[in-house]
């Protein structure tokens, strides 16, 4: 693809204006520690709940609303969504990076697992229309990685913090164009080494990607779904492969589905055709 082409691609999913949330509620005292519920449109309820996890490579700049086109998006396909945001890295480059740094360890995994424990009672209390037995948890990007650890906590090693001691009940994951295999992330440079920038570094890569690593994290038992543009410029569908083939070796077949012709941004543009195809796999899952 084109440079220019994925320019407009990221134009275009950036172009919306910001949608405002039906109700929002804290599950942590830190600013970052809120989410932003949307209603499904169509129906008072039950609908099936889909927990979304933004992307911007853990980096501080991009934060929850420029997703919100893409949770309203899925409100009107009848779902409720959950928008959550968590942590990110410091606005200011640091340690010879070249940009804002991508994540905190372990603040970044904290607020997902806080997140992700606090849903059930906050759903409760915000989204009635929910139902929370069917729920879905999607993200992009980074946001992919989140979701793909998201569900993966009782596959963590039981020193973790965030371990679970059993599965969490979802319906299963879409992860759209996510960094789920970090050694090729690596490899590929992903976002200017964004995952060697969460996990603290260099020398603390290889000892860390036991606790954050969706390739190190399987077999899961959940129902996982990959979506990946074969043009993404940002996040190469060689990193999906490659999370795919991990979970085949681990003796679990992930859904992989790879879109001709589309980059990194049109899964969460609404007005792309490969966003229905995201919320097409999703409604899959979730009802």
């Amino acid at each position: 693809m084109p440079d220019e082409d994925a320019a407009a691609e990221e134009a275009s999913a950036f172009g919306h204006p910001a949608v405002e949330p039906d109700a929002t509620a804290a599950y942590g005292e830190h600013p970052d520690q809120v989410v932003d519920f949307y209603r499904p449109r169509a129906t008072e309820g039950p609908a099936p709940l889909v927990i979304l996890l933004h992307g911007g490579a853990w980096r501080s700049p991009y934060d929850r609303h420029h997703i919100t086109p893409f949770a309203d998006f899925l409100a009107r396909q009848n779902l409720a969504v959950a928008n959550v945001e968590y942590r990110r890295g410091s606005s200011l480059p640091h340690q010879g990076a070249e940009g804002p740094v991508a994540g905190r360890w372990p603040e970044t995994f904290d607020d997902i697992a806080a997140a992700m424990d606090a849903l059930p009672d906050l759903v409760r209390e915000a989204l009635p229309q929910a139902d929370p037995t069917r729920t879905v948890v999607t993200g992009h990007s980074a946001g992919g990685h989140l979701a793909l650890w998201a569900a993966a906590r009782h596959v963590l090693p039981e020193d973790s913090p965030w371990h679970l001691p059993r599965a969490p009940r979802l319906r299963g994951v879409v992860a759209l164009a996510p960094i789920a295999d970090f050694a090729t992330a690596d490899e590929l440079e992903v976002c200017s080494g964004a995952s060697v920038q969460l996990l603290g570094g260099r020398a603390k890569f290889e000892e860390r990607r036991a606790y954050a690593d969706p390739s190190a994290l399987l077999p899961t038992g959940i129902a996982t779904t990959v979506v990946h543009g074969r043009t993404d410029l940002v996040v190469p569908a060689a990193v999906a492969e490659a999370y795919a083939d991990a979970a085949a070796k681990a003796g679990e077949v992930v859904g992989l589905t790879l879109l001709e012709n589309v980059g990194h941004f049109p899964l969460i543009d609404p007005a792309a055709d490969a966003c229905a195809v995201v919320a097409e796999e999703i409604a899959q899952l979730a009802w």
